[in-house]
């Protein structure tokens, strides 16, 4: 069975990959390396042992969205991941997340929706529910208006799936409102991999640690927490890989609830920045120079996930641990840093 994954050199989407081949998939990944790197396809395949279709293409461009369906008419399900991502920078750049973040989901459902049956997956995000009033975070909270223009793309995608699976019964969807991705590959060949300045705060860990940068900058410190730092569901990628096929195959075997489904992907377990830290220090036994500065605009204070939906009724629970996650992240940066790859 033909599986399509966008953005499939990326952090997820590459170990999305992993697990989909392992279980037998035929995986097709779009990737227009904005900000990944084509060095990621030789890796997976070392991985998996097979080949591995790839084609460089950017989704803003609908002709060759068109083309791609109408060569790949065997394509059974959709697993969305080719979006920006990075929270700061779409408050710099609103305009380019907008264009890149919906006109891409826009054009691909309007090829794939064509299809008898159409299994969609969607990379979403805990940035949907903004600050929240309670806390652990279920999947009908209603949502408070978007922190960020990232936040705002993944708001209004949702909406745009949710319609279409209203007057469409050939398209069957899930979102998956996952929160803070980390951690490696057990076999340390891919993990996260940012280009330029990191984004998220793990890279920017051990990329600091591994002498790639001089200090870490813990941004505010003067929140309302346990002790200052915001507080993030920080999961192993891995466990949120086998997610996505946990619900790609509950949509590919009909048992879906309704036609679109959300679901949270987390540990239910929020940690303070400083306690990330901690654990990072005690994995890998190196003190880190971190430096408190100003909050970031975009920042909301606290978000954990409530995962009993995703545990009973997706049937999918995570597994590894913080520590886990903070020491794959920590074998893969001195891997990629000796150029041992």
């Amino acid at each position: 069975m033909k599986v399509l994954v966008t953005g499939g050199l990326g952090f997820i989407g590459s170990h999305t990959v992993v697990e989909l081949c392992n279980e037998g998939f035929e995986v097709v990944i779009i990737d227009n390396l904005s900000n990944s790197s084509k060095e990621v396809l030789t890796r997976l395949k070392k991985i998996v042992d097979r080949d591995i279709l790839f084609e460089n293409i950017d989704l803003k461009e609908k002709d060759k969205v068109v083309d791609f369906f109408n060569r790949h008419k065997d394509i059974k399900g959709v697993i969305h991941f080719a979006a920006s991502k990075a929270v700061g920078e779409s408050v710099q750049k609103p305009l380019l997340y907008y264009e890149n973040n919906l006109t891409t989901l826009i054009y691909i459902l309007q090829e794939f929706s064509k299809k008898e049956k159409a299994a969609f997956i969607f990379s979403s995000s805990c940035t949907v529910y903004g600050q929240v009033d309670m806390l652990p975070i279920t999947e009908n909270v209603p949502l408070k208006p978007a922190e960020s223009p990232y936040a705002n793309t993944k708001q209004i995608g949702e909406e745009i799936i949710r319609d279409l699976c209203k007057v469409q019964e050939n398209l069957k969807a899930i979102s998956l409102r996952y929160f803070n991705p980390i951690g490696a590959h057990e076999s340390s060949t891919i993990g996260e991999l940012p280009i330029g300045m990191p984004q998220n705060l793990v890279p920017f860990i051990t990329q600091t640690a591994i002498g790639l940068r001089e200090q870490l900058l813990v941004f505010g410190d003067n929140y309302p927490t346990r002790d200052g730092t915001c507080i993030r569901d920080y999961i192993h990628v891995v466990d949120l890989a086998k997610a996505h096929l946990v619900a790609l195959k509950r949509v590919l075997e009909d048992t879906q609830e309704s036609n679109y489904e959300i679901f949270n992907l987390g540990t239910g377990t929020g940690r303070t920045v400083l306690e990330v830290i901690s654990s990072f220090e005690k994995v890998s036994g190196k003190k880190l120079n971190y430096k408190i500065t100003d909050r970031r605009t975009g920042d909301v204070t606290v978000t954990y996930a409530d995962i009993e939906h995703a545990n009973y009724v997706l049937g999918w629970k995570a597994e590894k641990s913080l520590d886990d996650a903070m020491r794959s992240a920590w074998k893969w940066e001195q891997k990629i840093t000796s150029n041992k790859l």
